[in-house]
């Protein structure tokens, strides 16, 4: 690990004012940028403590029913709020999916916005990774490519986002609230990530100094709470990232789909949100034949990017079982193993 200096400002203009300085790099619960540094991926000369910064640990109800989520709250704290997740079951879902209950309980939801890809070659200093280093090629490509990204993916980088949390606030069309130089802006979940293009070192729209302050979700999002669900596919059920991971919300009038959301995992840069299906779906009465229409069109625009023609097929068969689960309806407790294919019906935290 290099020598950096360290920071610990009081509020939010200091750490802005600190994070501006080139080489700075800002720390929460530090579960992905300390594993990082010790691997030598990324290499800050200056960390700014932002764990202990005032205003930014509360979940905050809003008029109307929105809800704003400190970028300090923890992912297990979030997770296990009753009346949150009772609001927004899939993202507690995703949540409690991802990770070990260790990091959970250290790890923020800022952070996990922000978290790096895990991509071996990008771990791997030896490798030449464009997002690592500027201007470098992408050793990925031609080489292991079965996590690799199947949507979105360029020649500079077929590496894909980690995050269990981001694809269905990606689906509930989730803002994100952003504090910098220039004041504070807002921007609109979708938009936050971007695609690699020819250059997969700039990951999401922060500028230089801009610093996470808080996730709103809409009251609108909490009317697919009765048929919303998360569903990931995973080499090992316990502590593994996602191959491919979809979130589902349904929301049904007179018998019919008024309105339907989904968002992909595992498949691209960012999360994949599947507007294509969703226009397929809404109005219409859900059925087999359907969904499937509905899962061809998600993938539509789908390419390997060498050794993983399979994830478009698994993303397939995810969004039409992640639709029927979700049209049988939010289960009343969280499962046992949760966003797991198999899962049991029964867990321990109380959605409804």
């Amino acid at each position: 690990m290099n020598r950096f200096d360290y920071v610990r400002p009081a509020t939010i203009a200091e750490a802005v004012k600190a994070g501006s300085l080139p080489g700075s790099a800002y720390l929460a619960g530090g579960t992905n940028l300390v594993d990082l540094m010790k691997i030598g991926a990324m290499r800050p000369e200056r960390l700014v403590d932002v764990s202990h910064l005032p205003g930014l640990g509360a979940i905050e109800w809003l008029e109307g029913g929105a809800v704003r989520i400190g970028a300090l709250v923890r992912n297990a704290d979030l997770a296990h709020d009753a009346a949150f997740a009772r609001s927004f079951p899939a993202v507690a879902e995703a949540l409690l999916s991802g990770a070990s209950p260790q990091l959970r309980n250290a790890a923020t939801v800022g952070g996990n916005l922000l978290q790096r890809t895990r991509c071996a070659y990008f771990q791997d200093v030896a490798a030449s990774c464009g997002k690592r280093t500027p201007g470098a090629a992408c050793e990925a490509i031609g080489g292991d490519t079965r996590l690799a990204a199947v949507l979105g993916w360029s020649e500079r980088c077929i590496a894909t986002n980690p995050s269990d949390f981001c694809v269905p606030l990606a689906a509930l069309d989730a803002v994100v609230e952003i504090h910098g130089p220039a004041g504070a802006r807002s921007v609109a979940f979708d938009a936050f990530h971007v695609l690699p293009g020819d250059d997969p070192a700039r990951e999401t729209v922060l500028s230089a100094g801009e610093l996470v302050t808080s996730i709103v979700l809409p009251a609108e999002a909490a009317g697919f709470s009765g048929h919303s669900r998360y569903l990931k596919v995973r080499d090992r059920t316990s502590y593994a990232f996602a191959l491919v991971s979809a979130a589902v919300g349904l929301r049904f009038e007179h018998g019919r789909i008024a309105e339907a959301r989904i968002a992909l995992g595992g498949v691209a840069a960012k999360p994949w949100r599947a507007r294509a299906a969703e226009e397929i779906l809404a109005g219409a009465h859900l059925s087999d034949a359907l969904c499937g229409v509905a899962a061809e069109a998600a993938l539509a625009e789908a390419t390997p990017s060498g050794d993983n023609a399979f994830k478009i097929g698994l993303a397939q068969r995810i969004i039409v079982r992640a639709l029927a689960m979700a049209a049988a309806g939010t289960p009343q407790h969280l499962p046992a193993l949760p966003a797991s294919p198999f899962a049991s019906a029964t867990g321990g935290l109380v959605y409804v």
